[in-house]
């Protein structure tokens, strides 16, 4: 197996993690790794049921990968680098983009967006995984 082919299967699988984590959010704390076997969250504090990450694309000399915040094209183009975890399905993986949340007093750092993209894991060279965190509305 090359090395791209060995890099895409690591990156999906962990990407394959974190929606089943998404998917079944655990309250228990663990580990502060992208494969840590639950979402944050715990008794005193409001259950996770998003691993936000910034994806790496090859050959991007260490930039995250930017997407637009909005579908609608008439709109004032603003763009995040923050994703969720969709769907995973072969070499694929489906992200929602989020937002920073305007509300500076909530426990909740982004918002949800109605805009998704999928990428093809073979671009992917790194992940990098942020605070475990609830989103309303997912």
């Amino acid at each position: 197996m090359n090395n791209n082919q060995s890099n895409r299967n690591s990156i999906a699988e962990i990407l394959n993690v974190i929606l089943i984590l998404q998917q079944n959010a655990c309250p228990d704390n663990c580990l502060d790794s992208c494969d840590r076997p639950v979402l944050g969250g715990g008794t005193n504090c409001l259950i996770c049921n998003t691993r936000p990450i910034e994806l790496y694309m090859c050959g991007s000399n260490g930039v995250p990968f930017q997407m637009p915040t909005t579908k609608d094209p008439s709109e004032e183009t603003t763009t995040s680098t923050v994703f969720r975890v969709e769907k995973v399905d072969n070499n694929c993986c489906t992200f929602r983009v989020l937002i920073p949340n305007p509300d500076t007093t909530s426990l909740n750092p982004y918002l949800g967006t109605n805009s998704y993209f999928t990428v093809d894991l073979g671009c992917l060279c790194a992940i990098r995984c942020l605070s475990d965190t609830y989103i309303e509305c997912v």
